[in-house]
């Protein structure tokens, strides 16, 4: 299993406004593609931010599912809703340990 965690840093004050247009919009199309292990916001570090961790069998999963989610009409409608929100984005690939639990 793989996991991407993609951490986005929004506009000061937006957070709020951003996770419920991502909820009510976006969630649904993305979920198709990914699966969501978990999603949070930052009270330490760099503020204003939030962390998504999604799951993939492998590299080339998340390679085609990530193509798959870039061909969609629908998600290409619902992200220019979200890039007025987006200050900064990280994605770190996360591979688990032998004795790691499975998720």
């Amino acid at each position: 299993m793989l996991v991407e965690m993609r951490t986005y840093q929004i506009t000061a004050g937006k957070v709020p406004e951003f996770l419920a247009i991502y909820e009510r919009e976006g969630l649904g199309i993305i979920t198709r593609y990914a699966r969501l292990q978990g999603c949070w916001t930052k009270d330490s570090g760099t503020l204003n931010s939030i962390v998504f961790c999604w799951a993939y069998d492998d590299y080339a999963h998340r390679t085609a599912q990530r193509a798959k989610l870039a061909a969609d009409p629908e998600w290409q409608a619902f992200t220019p809703r979200i890039l007025p929100y987006l200050v900064h984005q990280e994605s770190v690939f996360l591979a688990p340990t032998a004795f790691s639990p499975k998720v």
